[in-house]
């Protein structure tokens, strides 16, 4: 529960305030005492007790007239509506939003050691490290909010809308894993959560920075990569702790925002390095100077090792956390290997941009010497850049034989997807739309155990996005089992 003067108290101190406006007069002072035990952004989920949030472009007046019939008194918004109900204006609704939330459920990321991973790529695998390493070293109080998965409860799992949720939903969440009894917090913060203040007055114990690359840049998503590098560097200023990798982009200026802050840093360019790196295992100097076991094949998942092997000893957890954490270690969707009657290998991986892709394909060429075919798509209205960084990674990459396919076209043709990638390569390539043809179709192309097939994009999402829904897909990795 909220009462209305401690929300216009909080909305004042945070310079965000202008005034309430009921049947036309303006109130800077507002002395009704009023109550509010329900928050909602959705219009169709209100009731007489909700405070009501009026967000986003498109929303619409009509939205709010309906909201009122169902019994709304009072709404936030930065416009007056010119609605029968008193309107709480401000200058900023998401600010608003994030720091109401943190009031409304009672500050709940005080109850909790919370730990953020940003990057390019990465975030979801470094997430499962770090969650299965404070698991032991929290004694199975651990909750995690990921792209693939979220538990509250560190039992029961579900699939989150977005990789950061509004904040409204991100502090009801969080106050549902304290109420679970959690103790800690492992999140993946987006650049977009920091693009529109989902994370708004949210400070984390530590905040770990993966990798920077170009991508989800895009008219609805970043104008430029200078806006995206920003919003990413955020979590370095929210974050009481810092990891950060010394070997990515731009290091240099992170370096620089962090001189009066604690922090690790890892990497060739740092004391904390992978000294030997084999398969299944790899060596490490400096705060550990260990030989670590692993699932995950690939070095970059080995520095998303080590990176939450720095971020979980900050949080107090030991070395022997640290080794049977990663050890055990496996991630639904990312590099996930079935085998072919034939010995031919099947890879199923998240990879959806150029770096990532580009990591995927170095270690499985590192494995198999013969035929290796890529099933590859870009997603419909979003990371458009990623298109032209695909079509440039596979014209120098002219021993993979490529076929391209739908990746959630969303509201785009996904030929027209398609084509878009294939104008910067310069060689003959395929098109098979039907994912799982493609699948089949390359499938059935390998013949032994020096042949590989990598289905890249999509990992363990059993659905298609297309037209603004999710369509009906078995996904990648029940489709390749089918075939094997």
């Amino acid at each position: 529960m909220i009462k209305l003067d401690e929300l216009i108290k909080i909305l004042k101190d945070d310079e965000n305030f202008h005034e309430i406006i009921v049947d036309g007069c303006y109130h800077y002072d507002y002395d009704k005492n009023i109550d509010f035990n329900k928050l909602s952004y959705d219009s169709r989920l209100v009731d007489e007790n909700t405070l009501f949030f009026a967000k986003g472009l498109n929303f619409r007046k009509e939205f709010l007239e309906g909201a009122i019939n169902k019994g709304l008194k009072f709404y936030i918004s930065e416009i007056d509506y010119e609605v029968d109900i008193p309107a709480i204006i401000v200058s900023n609704i998401k600010h608003a939003m994030s720091l109401v939330a943190q009031k409304f459920y009672d500050y709940p990321q005080n109850s909790l050691k919370i730990l953020a991973f940003t990057g390019t790529k990465g975030k979801t695998t470094a997430a499962y490290f770090a969650k299965n390493i404070l698991e032991l070293s929290s004694k199975q109080k651990t909750a995690m909010l990921s792209t693939m998965n979220t538990t509250l409860d560190g039992v029961n799992y579900f699939k989150s809308a977005l990789t950061t949720p509004e904040s409204l939903d991100l502090f009801q969440m969080m106050a549902q894993a304290r109420d679970n009894g959690m103790t800690h917090l492992v999140m993946e913060v987006s650049s977009q959560a920091y693009k529109t203040a989902r994370v708004y007055g949210l400070t984390f114990d530590v905040g770990v920075f993966l990798n920077i690359s170009p991508d989800h840049i895009g008219p609805i998503e970043h104008p430029t990569f200078e806006d995206y590098f920003y919003c990413k560097r955020q979590l370095l200023h929210n974050s009481k702790f810092v990891v950060a990798n010394s070997d990515m982009d731009q290091f240099s200026v992170i370096k620089e925002e962090l001189k009066n802050k604690p922090a690790a840093f890892y990497g060739d360019n740092s004391e904390n390095k992978i000294t030997n790196s084999n398969p299944f295992n790899f060596s490490t100097s400096g705060t550990f100077n260990e030989t670590f076991s692993i699932e995950l094949l690939g070095k970059f998942n080995q520095e998303n090792a080590l990176a939450a092997a720095l971020a979980c000893k900050e949080l107090g957890a030991t070395t022997d956390d640290v080794l049977n954490g990663i050890a055990q270690t496996t991630v639904p969707g990312r590099m996930e290997v079935f085998k072919q009657a034939n010995g031919a290998r099947v890879y199923v991986d998240y990879a959806h941009n150029g770096v990532s892709l580009a990591n995927l394909l170095n270690v499985v060429k590192g494995a198999h010497k013969g035929n290796i075919y890529l099933i590859l798509g870009a997603p419909g209205n979003k990371g458009e850049s990623r298109r032209e960084d695909f079509g440039h990674l596979l014209n120098d990459e002219k021993e993979i034989h490529v076929i391209l396919s739908a990746d959630d076209p969303n509201f785009e043709n996904p030929a027209d997807i398609a084509k878009q990638i294939a104008q910067f390569i310069e060689r003959p390539i395929e098109t098979i739309i039907d994912r799982e043809e493609a699948i089949k179709e390359a499938m059935s192309r390998t013949l032994s155990d020096s042949d590989a097939v990598i289905i890249a994009g999509k990992g363990a999402d059993a659905y298609q996005i297309v037209d603004g829904a999710h369509a009906e897909y078995a996904g990648d990795h029940i489709i390749a089992q089918k075939y094997l």
